[in-house]
C-alpha cells in the first residue's frame, strides 16, 4: 500500500503549542502504553505500519517541517518537500511524481492521499487499505472515503452518493453548509468529505501534465515557485465524472482546534498542572517548568509554552487565530534536524537559549557576522570544532566564540547546553555555513 500524508502548514489555532515552524501534528499529547507521549504524526504513522508493515509512506510537507518529521519518525520515511506553498493540487502532483520518478513506484499502482492529523483508530487504516484495493480495480478514476456523519456539521463539505451501498458512485458534492442545510443533506444519505481519496498514479500524473508543463519530478520541483495556487478538489475532483465513494462509519475526529483536541486527550493534565475538585471539563497542557494551578473553572483549556499562555473557554478557543496573527514575537521553540531549542530570555543585545542535541547529531559548521556566542554544557558529552580545532566537552565546560568564528558542536550522548548570544544585531539570517575543515 502506498500512502501520501498531507502535512499542512502552521497550526495557529493550537497556539501557543503551535507556531509558524511547529505545526499541530508534531505536538506530543497522546499517551502511549509505555507512559510516554506521541504526536499526531507519530500516532498515524504507527497505526499505518500496524495495519500494513510494508506500506510505503510519503509525507508531503513544507521544508520547514522536514527536521521535525525526521526527529519524530526517523530517516527512512519518504518526504516530498514543497519548496513553496502552492495548495493541495501542486503538492499532490509533486508527491505523485516523487513516487514514480524518485521512489520508482509503477504508475499502474494506486496511492491513498489523506491528512496527517485525524484522530482515528486502526479500523480507519484498514478502510484506507480497502480504498487502495478499490482503486486498484480501475473501475473509477478516483475513490473517496466518505465519513458517516455523527451530527450536522458546518465545518465539512458533503458527498452525496447515488446509493446507500458500501461503495457507490458519487452523485454530487456540496460545500460547507449551514446546520439546517446539513441536516437535509444527511437525510439524503450524505457523507462528510474527510479529504481521503485513492487513485492510480498514472491518473494524477496525466492530470498534472494537462495543467502544468513539466518533464518529470525534478523539472516540476524546479518550477514549483511558478505554479498557480489551486486545490485538488477544484483542479481535479469537481471536474471528474468517474468517481466512487466508500463509506466509513468508525471514529474520525478532526483535531484542528483546542476544543476538539481536548476531546481526544486521555488525561486532563499534561505537564506541571493541578486543579481542585471544583473544576470540571478543564484541560491543562503545560510545556513550561513552572506549575499551573486551576480552581473553580469549567469548560476551560489552559496551555502554556515558551511562545505564550492561553486561558480560554473551550468553545471560544476555536476563534483564536485572528488574535494570534497579530502577535509579532520570536519563535521560542523549534525542532531542528539535530535536536531542538527553547528560547529562555530575550534582551536588547542578548538572547539565551537552551539547546538539546540528539545522540550522534551535530549542528552545521557555521559562523555569525554580528554576534558572539557562549556555550555552557549542562549535561551529556560530545565535542566542539572551533575554527578547525576539535575539543571534547562535558558538563560544566564553557566554550566561547567571537563573531566570524566558525564552529559546531557534535553530540556523543544526548547533549544539553545553554547558548548565550551577544550582539546588537541578533537575527536568524546572521549565519553562514561551511564544510567542516578536517
Amino acid at each position: 500500500m502506498n500512502i501520501v500524508l498531507l502535512s499542512g502548514g502552521s497550526g495557529k489555532r493550537l497556539w501557543p503549542l503551535s507556531n509558524d515552524i511547529r505545526s499541530k501534528q508534531f505536538i506530543k499529547i497522546f499517551k502511549t502504553e509505555d507512559g510516554t507521549y506521541e504526536s499526531m504524526v507519530q500516532r498515524v504513522y504507527r497505526q499505518i505500519k500496524g495495519v500494513d508493515p510494508d506500506a510505503t509512506v510519503t509525507i508531503a510537507t513544507s521544508k520547514t517541517q522536514v527536521s521535525s518529521i525526521h526527529n519524530q519518525l526517523g530517516e527512512n520515511v519518504g518526504i516530498s518537500v514543497e519548496p513553496y506553498r502552492r495548495d493541495t493540487f501542486p503538492a499532490i502532483a509533486l508527491a505523485t511524481a516523487y513516487l514514480v520518478d524518485v521512489m520508482k513506484v509503477s504508475p499502474e499502482e494506486s496511492v491513498v492521499v489523506c491528512p496527517v492529523d485525524p484522530y482515528v483508530n486502526d479500523d480507519y487504516f484498514s478502510a484506507v487499505k480497502d480504498l487502495s484495493k478499490e482503486a486498484d480495480k480501475g473501475e473509477a478514476n478516483l475513490v473517496l472515503m466518505g465519513i458517516e456523519p455523527t451530527y450536522p456539521s458546518e465545518k465539512y463539505g458533503y458527498i452525496i452518493p447515488v446509493s446507500a451501498d458500501a461503495t457507490s458512485k458519487v452523485k454530487e458534492f456540496k460545500e460547507k453548509p449551514t446546520k439546517e442545510v446539513a441536516e437535509e443533506y444527511i437525510k439524503e444519505g450524505a457523507l462528510w468529505n474527510g479529504g481521503v481519496f485513492a487513485y492510480k498514479l498514472k491518473y494524477v500524473l496525466s492530470k498534472a501534465h494537462e495543467l502544468i508543463d513539466f518533464d518529470d519530478y525534478y523539472d516540476l520541483f524546479s518550477k514549483y515557485e511558478t505554479l498557480n495556487k489551486i486545490s485538488f478538489d477544484y483542479a481535479v475532483v469537481e471536474k471528474e465524472n468517474n468517481i466512487k465513494v466508500m463509506r466509513f462509519n468508525g471514529e474520525w475526529k478532526d483535531l484542528g482546534t483546542w476544543n476538539t483536541l481536548t476531546e481526544a486527550m486521555e488525561e486532563n493534565v499534561i505537564g506541571k498542572g493541578v486543579m481542585n475538585e471544583t473544576c470540571s471539563d478543564v484541560h491543562i497542557l503545560n510545556e513550561m517548568d513552572v506549575p499551573i494551578l486551576a480552581m473553580g473553572l469549567h469548560d476551560v483549556v489552559i496551555s502554556a509554552s515558551p511562545d505564550g499562555i492561553l486561558v480560554s473557554d473551550k468553545e471560544q478557543s476555536s476563534y483564536i487565530k485572528p488574535f494570534v496573527d497579530k502577535f509579532d514575537e520570536h519563535i521560542m521553540f523549534a525542532e531542528k534536524s539535530w535536536g531542538s531549542y527553547k528560547v529562555m530570555d530575550v534582551e536588547n543585545e542578548s538572547m539565551t537559549i537552551k539547546v538539546t542535541l540528539n545522540p550522534g547529531h551535530k549542528m552545521n559548521y557555521h559562523s555569525h557576522k554580528n554576534r558572539n556566542e557562549v556555550w555552557v554544557v549542562l549535561s551529556g558529552c560530545g565535542s566542539t570544532i572551533v575554527d578547525g580545532y576539535t575539543q571534547n566537552i562535558k558538563a560544566g565546560d564553557v566554550i566561547t566564540m567571537n563573531a566570524g568564528c566558525r564552529h559546531t558542536v557534535i553530540a556523543e550522548s544526548e547533549l544539553k547546553l545553554v547558548e548565550v548570544q551577544l550582539g546588537k544585531e541578533i537575527t536568524a539570517d546572521d549565519k553562514e555555513k561551511f564544510d567542516i575543515e578536517y
